[in-house]
This record gives C-alpha cells, structure tokens and sequence, in this order.
C-alpha cells in the first residue's frame, strides 16, 4: 500500500535528491526518500538488537559467577601462557 505525505527538505537535501534521480540511480525522488526511510529504519532496527544483546550480556554477567580479582588474574597469566606456548615464545 502506497500512503502520499508531504515532508519538508532543505534545499541542499533536494538538490542531492534531484542529482541521485538524474544521475539514475532512482527512479524519482520518491524512491530517494523511501530509500532514506528504509536506511533509517534498518539503522534503528540494528541499534535495538545491538542493544538488546548487550542488556543480555549484562544481565548474564550479574547472574553469573564472580571471580575475585587474583582468579581473574590467575586466568589471564593462564590464557597468556598457552598463546605464548602455541606460538612457541
């Protein structure tokens, strides 16, 4: 379904979107502005998952296990020793 609204643009936001149209790569300056629309919405759409994964990430690491500071150090000379160790130094 095609719904017509009129929105208001600079003139520079219009001299683009004339240009886009006359260099052909849309078909009229209707499709510039769906194309901008769907841009922004694709753009919302991957910030909110972004988001959303992030939350989760907190959330599971305030419900999960805590080290204390000298495990977590514990761990990270172990992890370094293997790389080293994998790589021959």
């Amino acid at each position: 379904m095609v719904v017509k609204t009129s929105v208001s643009i600079s003139n520079q936001q219009e001299s683009f979107a004339r240009k886009l149209v006359e260099d052909g790569r849309y078909a009229s300056l209707s499709a510039v502005v769906q194309r901008g629309l769907e841009l922004v919405r694709e753009e919302t759409e991957l910030k909110d998952a972004e988001l959303a994964a992030l939350k989760k990430l907190l959330l599971d690491r305030m419900n999960g296990e805590f080290l204390t500071m000298e495990e977590s150090d514990r761990q990270i000379d172990a992890m370094i020793a293997r790389k080293k160790a994998e790589l021959g130094l």
